[in-house]
């Protein structure tokens, strides 16, 4: 049996040599240099040979990690289709992406990783994409770090299990574990357009500014160019300086547009309007969540742009995007479990306090999973215990209200530079204030606006949270 299943992956199921042949280029171009490195030789194996369904799923994967989920998705469709025709291995490795990527069933997808690392046990890749986004979009990350470790064991050439060790261990708040894990790459002169935007996020949990600027130096590529500006714009919105939290995300969103990538445009575009929510700007965010979802309609782009809608009080199409979700992605893990919940408790929040309560319960087992906006843009993580929190702070219920943005505190590798992680110590201000702790709410008041003392001053909830500190 083993003998049976331990032919390599790159000898994929095709009638053309020459398509092989350029498979096995974008293979090896993948593996040591990052996904987009593999796309035009993928490319040119689908336009020799358009039935090669490996070709198809790799191109949907590599296209999907991108930020392109909506083109990727397309591909993965077509290599589904040809399915039939394919070896075992290849057939598992294609119904696993049409989980990740068609219907986000990220349990199914799971489940269909670890039949086949059990069934090929020298098989790298399955170990490899099993430290992904299928253990990222489930909270799983001590199970993603002992598989990408598995996968390094049968091939420490690939460049991608150490990201996911990276990435895995920030979630944790292990970061130099994370930091180990990039110089275990390094040392075997793996090269990943990704590396940098970790070290720049690794610095930045350090409070190393002098790191974040030196990765920011390092990032020539227009993809990754873009990547970072992004980031830097979130940096700067977590500390309310949203003046040039916008003119990054000016240039982001152009590069993004450039490089052909809408759906990343898009991505960027919204988590300016959800930032721009954050800080009370709600006409800013209303403009900028409705023009998000004309340049692209993917999972996260719409999500995004409904939560900015509604926390700016843009309910009607808010749930018209709330509802265009549940059709679209009946199975799908980060809708079903994180965006539906905390949209629908935003839809009843000021009303109903308790309600939203009672429909966040959905989200408690993933409130630590990293969502698809956080994998494709770093932000948007823990938005249904945030949520929660402000529903306990509604419904005046102080103790239970700062146990959420204690939460959210508590996981800096996970939240990153979304403004929520500097905002989660005003609202937990605000929740000692109810349940009478006074020391403890100046405390965070304080915290927060220490964290803001360079924010523009007419951001509104700025001068809120300055005249609630006046009265303690």
């Amino acid at each position: 049996m083993i003998r049976e299943h331990s032919a390599p992956l790159e000898e994929a199921t095709t009638s053309s040599l020459e398509a092989l042949e350029a498979y096995s280029e974008a293979k090896i171009a993948m593996f040591t240099r990052g996904g987009p490195a593999g796309i035009p030789h993928l490319q040119r194996a689908i336009a020799i040979d358009p039935q090669f369904a490996m070709a198809h799923a790799d191109l949907g994967f590599r296209v999907g990690d991108s930020g392109q989920q909506e083109m990727g998705a397309e591909q993965i469709r077509t290599a589904y289709k040809l399915r039939d025709r394919v070896s075992d291995r290849e057939r598992r490795y294609i119904t696993m992406l049409y989980d990740r990527q068609v219907t986000g069933n990220l349990q199914k997808e799971l489940q269909t990783l670890e039949s086949w690392a059990q069934t090929y046990p020298r098989d790298a890749t399955a170990r490899g994409i099993m430290g992904g986004w299928v253990t990222f979009g489930t909270g799983r990350y001590e199970r993603g770090i002992e598989a990408a470790e598995e996968a390094i064991r049968l091939n420490p050439d690939i460049s991608f299990p150490y990201a996911g060790i990276a990435t895995h261990s920030m979630c944790l708040g292990r970061f130099e574990e994370a930091a180990r894990a990039l110089d275990r790459a390094e040392k075997r002169k793996l090269k990943n357009p990704d590396y940098v935007v970790f070290r720049y996020y690794l610095a930045f949990l350090k409070g190393d500014e002098p790191g974040m600027k030196r990765e920011v130096a390092h990032a020539p590529e227009a993809q990754v160019e873009a990547q970072i500006m992004h980031s830097q714009a979130l940096v700067h919105a977590r500390s309310g300086r949203m003046r040039e939290a916008r003119n990054l995300w000016g240039h982001a969103i152009a590069l993004a547009q450039q490089a052909g990538t809408p759906e990343t445009a898009a991505l960027y575009t919204v988590a300016e309007a959800v930032c721009e929510a954050h800080c009370g700007n709600w006409a800013s965010a209303k403009k900028l969540a409705q023009a998000a979802v004309k340049i692209a309609r993917g999972r996260d782009v719409e999500y995004a742009a409904a939560f900015a809608l509604a926390r700016s009080g843009e309910t009607s199409v808010s749930r018209r995007l709330a509802a265009d979700l549940e059709k679209r992605f009946p199975e799908d893990t980060p809708v079903q479990f994180e965006y539906l919940p905390t949209l629908k408790a935003l839809f009843v929040l000021d009303r109903a306090p308790l309600e939203a309560i009672e429909r966040l319960q959905r989200a408690v087992p993933f409130d630590l999973a990293m969502p698809g906006t956080a994998f494709f843009g770093n932000f948007g993580s823990l938005y249904p215990a945030y949520i929660r929190g402000e529903a306990y702070l509604a419904a005046r219920r102080g103790q239970e209200a700062a146990a959420e943005f204690e939460k959210v505190l508590r996981h800096r590798g996970l939240v990153l530079a979304d403004p929520i992680g500097a905002l989660a110590h005003l609202q937990l201000g605000r929740a000692c204030v109810v349940s009478g702790d006074q020391s403890k709410a100046r405390s965070a008041y304080s915290d927060f606006l220490r964290l803001w003392k360079d924010a523009d001053s007419d951001i509104p909830v700025l001068k809120q949270a300055r005249a609630e500190y006046a009265k303690l």
